[in-house]
């Protein structure tokens, strides 16, 4: 779950927002509240927040987004007790509060709109409300037993890892089995075996490296393996023709049926790997 927090002026317009039934809102918490409509509820706030004039930004607008998975569990009752529980861990159990949680899209998610000013007059601090908002979310999902933050950047980044794998192994696959001789057959053959290998164009239109998309995921070579930059790749199509360097000079390559000319970088990096791959060959060989 992620929560987010900062404060605002627009009081009224936020409870607008907040009851919107274009977004199936229900009302799931009110705290030391009675309205019944949004003008209503504005209107019992700014009453409270006449007992303090200096303070501009007097309500404080906070979102909290359980996962989908989790979301499509949580009944309206338990989403209530996510808020009153974060009203609490916040210390706002004295303000006037609000909560809304919103259905329109899959991603079910919280609006809790609470006074800033409590009935003392006195409003409540708002520095590092962002980070406070997000700390006391986690502290919530992991006592009701919900993904946390950092629980769901664990699965993507568990999830990028294997995808990273699947795609360097089919890469070293189609070098070693289909030897292609120009970075045209590459892209084919990583196509074939579901990689859709994407040219990377700078602002001059050259051909700079390449991305590569899988099961949704796209990424830039580096970021799959140090061994799939650009260069590299064409260091290892070099080493499939010899006199593919020799083309390369002209810095110009057949992919997808048109002619791209490869950019300084690109040509120095292929010629670099190239000669180092030439040299480790060598020694492999006398050895």
């Amino acid at each position: 779950m992620i929560g987010k927090g900062k404060a605002i002026a627009h009081t009224a317009v936020a409870m607008e927002y907040g009851w919107n039934q274009e977004k199936d809102a229900t009302v799931v918490l009110k705290q030391h509240l009675v309205g019944e409509n949004p003008k209503e509820i504005s209107n019992e706030f700014k009453i409270i927040q006449r007992m303090n004039t200096k303070c501009e930004k007097n309500t404080i607008s906070f979102v909290l987004s359980p996962t989908i998975e989790d979301g499509k569990k949580l009944t309206d009752k338990w989403l209530g007790e996510i808020a009153k529980e974060f009203i609490k861990e916040m210390k706002l159990t004295d303000h006037q509060a609000i909560a809304f949680v919103h259905k329109d899209k899959e991603h079910i998610h919280i609006h809790l709109y609470v006074n800033r000013i409590d009935f003392n007059g006195k409003a409540y601090a708002d520095n590092f409300i962002g980070k406070r908002a997000s700390l006391h979310a986690e502290k919530i999902a992991r006592a009701m037993g919900l993904k946390t933050v950092k629980d769901v950047q664990n699965e993507k980044s568990q999830r990028l890892k294997h995808i990273r794998a699947e795609i360097k192994k089919i890469h070293d696959t189609v070098l070693r089995l289909e030897k292609p001789r120009s970075f045209e057959e590459y892209i084919t053959k990583m196509k074939i075996k579901e990689v859709k290998v994407i040219p990377s164009i700078n602002k001059a239109n050259k051909l700079q490296g390449f991305r590569f998309e899988y099961r949704g995921v796209n990424l830039k070579g580096s970021e799959v393996h140090r061994s799939m930059s650009g260069g590299k790749i064409g260091a290892e199509l070099a080493l499939n023709v010899p006199k593919y360097m020799e083309k390369a000079s002209v810095n110009t390559v057949n992919i997808l049926g048109k002619g791209l000319e490869m950019s300084a970088n690109l040509v120095a990096s292929i010629a670099k790997s190239a000669v180092k791959k030439v040299i480790l060959k060598g020694i492999d060989i006398g050895a």
